[in-house]
């Protein structure tokens, strides 16, 4: 350079908040209309077809998933364009490659990503009632949200079924002996019911319940176990806040049901009724913290927030409840157990499990 000095300024060469900000904001908007697609993409199939055959066209592919192509084109340009699929612009051809289907199918279960991407439609629907609340108070109750029972069926299937007996009950090393043995058992909360089946198909010699709020959840399980012929297990719905059983259940289970409880605080008190002298409450909730602070840290800690605020805080709320929302966190989880009576609490987390973390608690 001739020993020239830079003539550029350093404002010239500093970035510019705005359009370092605007850079995100587009990238946000990609990014949600992937979610939507791959969504679309668990639904239909499409990436269950597409990891099982080589390069193909939009047709075959169409063919193959029994779709029709002109749909299937328009999500593979989706799917292109945000780096899922790879596309030969010569061939005309379409692949899904190994390492992302090995997150994005079926058989990928637990870590199949495009189950908790269904989560973006499920809230979608119910915006309008989210934004009627932020303006009246209030909250939006369980039935308005469309297909939720269907896709927490599929979420509980990964982030409990699949590792409920390799890596949750170990947890506590004198569990399985005992079941093995035949103890009462109830799930709090249990939804659809695919965790308190999968102990009692495991555990014959136990007896299973599982209570819900959810008539329409209870209906599903009650059908579900009644298919898989199931004599040890039986659903109710049930207030659990009002829960009187004193000393019946060796185990309680609650599997990310505590926190949109209308009344959290009560349903610990009762568990603790419940639970036999020797029991234990087995707790399965959103691994956060009770600081939003440190949440920011967390990489998922947007998305929880959203799942709070347009469903976990609303429904509480809609039931006239404390609204404690998915990020009450361990130290308020800590802090309720204790004030409900256990005096032994345990955290455990899992190293494939970036969502949860595992109470283990003694009375």
């Amino acid at each position: 350079m001739n020993g020239a000095t830079s003539t550029i300024s350093p404002e010239q060469t500093a970035v510019d908040p705005r359009d370092q900000f605007a850079q995100k904001l587009m990238a946000t908007l990609n990014s949600a209309g992937l979610a939507m697609m791959i969504s679309i993409g668990h639904r239909t199939r499409l990436f269950d077809v597409m990891a099982g055959i080589e390069p193909a066209s939009s047709h075959e592919i169409a063919q193959r998933a029994e779709l029709k192509e002109r749909y299937v084109r328009e999500w593979l340009g989706a799917m292109v364009t945000g780096g899922v699929v790879e596309f030969d612009p010569d061939k005309k051809t379409y692949l899904l490659p190994r390492v992302h289907a090995s997150l994005l199918t079926r058989a990928s279960t637990p870590e199949n990503f495009a189950v908790t991407m269904q989560w973006i439609a499920v809230l979608g629907r119910v915006e309008d009632e989210i934004v009627e609340a932020f303006q009246r108070g209030g909250g939006v109750p369980y039935e308005a949200f469309h297909r939720f029972h269907e896709v927490m069926r599929e979420e509980s299937a990964q982030t409990v079924v699949a590792t409920l007996l390799e890596h949750i009950l170990p947890l506590e090393p004198r569990l399985e002996d005992r079941l093995h043995e035949g103890v009462e058992v109830l799930d709090i909360g249990c939804g659809a019911g695919r965790a308190v089946m999968r102990l009692a198909e495991a555990f014959p010699r136990s007896r299973f319940a599982g209570y819900d709020l959810c008539a329409d959840a209870v209906a599903m399980a009650r059908a579900d176990a009644a298919k898989a012929g199931l004599q040890n297990v039986r659903f109710e719905v049930r207030n659990v806040a009002e829960l009187d059983e004193p000393s019946r259940y060796h185990l309680i289970t609650a599997f990310d049901a505590i926190h949109d409880q209308a009344d959290p605080a009560a349903v610990l008190r009762a568990i603790h009724r419940s639970l036999q002298p020797d029991g234990l409450f087995l707790m399965q909730d959103i691994d956060s913290s009770s600081h939003l602070e440190k949440n920011c840290r967390h990489p998922l800690g947007t998305f929880l927030y959203t799942i709070s605020c347009m469903h976990c805080m609303t429904v509480s709320l809609a039931q006239g409840g404390a609204g404690l929302g998915t990020c009450w966190g361990v130290e308020l989880a800590q802090k309720m157990l204790r004030e409900a009576g256990f005096s032994e609490i345990q955290t455990h987390r899992l190293p494939h499990d970036v969502f949860n973390c595992f109470f283990v608690v003694e009375p």
